[in-house]
């Protein structure tokens, strides 16, 4: 006999839901045009940005360019007009030349190329160098305003190897390190101002070498230190370096001070002083400033 509760069941009948559960939502995410064109147009920014650092580089390269020669130029003009002596318009292009590339630096671009291609400039004064040396060309003015008797073969010599100085130290140190700078202010303002001082006050000779003088070693050391300073002061002002002044004086006056030891010791028949000066600068910067 059936309950009255399962009579009840029995008899009533079974509806469905009157409103089924809602089915999961599903989205397919499609980009949007506004996306793509967000997307592709950045894509583009980013090569055009890059095409125009390559341009800007290029165009500062050839200013840079231009202004080396037009400064060799210069000198060599003076020097026919008879305004200037050869050996004095020589060490000018040596101390300006050097000094004209590295404050140039500043106006490449901040891509990683700026360096490579800042560098062109001395690569192609290299070959031009190189060109010379071995007489497949005959540039006079160039041959008159580097060399020191006038011979192409000595382009291959003290010049070929300051311009592979400026190369080296653009490509390593460029502007995040203050050791290639140190490293051409000594080469170039140091040792050429040593040149200039001792040729006119160089009576009283270094006992240990009869070539090279008292004021010409002083002077090296003093300019070498106060252009370093001054052009690391340029590029911190600039905000490519951050110096601890008080360290920082300290460091180029003993990076100073084995350039001038070392570029007063007699060994220029055996190595240049455009090989010894910046690499001892390099190396005692490097292990001075440790970057």
């Amino acid at each position: 006999m059936r309950s009255p509760t399962t009579a009840l069941l029995l008899s009533s009948p079974i509806h469905p839901p009157s409103s089924p559960l809602p089915a999961p939502r599903v989205r397919i995410l499609h980009p949007s045009p506004y996306h793509l064109r967000t997307f592709y147009t950045s894509r583009r920014l980013a090569a055009v940005g890059g095409t125009g650092a390559f341009f800007h580089d290029a165009a500062a390269a050839a200013t840079l360019l231009a202004g080396a020669n037009g400064l060799v130029f210069t000198f060599d003009s003076l020097v026919q007009r008879n305004l200037m002596q050869k050996d004095l318009s020589r060490k000018l292009v040596h101390i300006l030349s050097g000094l004209l590339f590295m404050l140039s630096w500043p106006i490449f671009s901040t891509s990683t190329e700026a360096r490579y291609v800042a560098s062109l400039v001395p690569l192609l004064n290299c070959l031009k160098l190189i060109i010379n040396g071995l007489s497949l060309a005959s540039d006079e003015g160039l041959i008159k305003s580097v060399s020191r008797e006038g011979k192409p073969e000595e382009l291959l010599r003290g010049p070929l190897y300051y311009v592979l100085a400026l190369i080296l130290c653009a490509f390593i140190f460029w502007r995040e390190s203050p050791v290639g700078v140190i490293t051409l202010a000594m080469m170039c303002g140091g040792d050429g101002i040593a040149d200039i001082m001792g040729r006119r006050f160089g009576s009283l000779k270094i006992p240990y070498n009869q070539q090279k003088s008292w004021a010409g070693s002083i002077s090296m050391f003093v300019f070498g230190f106060l252009i370093s300073i001054g052009v690391l002061y340029y590029y911190s002002v600039l905000g490519y370096l951050k110096l601890d002044w008080v360290q920082t004086m300290q460091r180029v006056a003993l990076v100073s001070m084995v350039a001038t030891v070392v570029e007063s010791l007699p060994t220029t028949e055996v190595v240049d002083d455009n090989i010894s000066v910046p690499l001892a600068s390099m190396v005692a910067g490097y292990v001075i400033f440790g970057y």
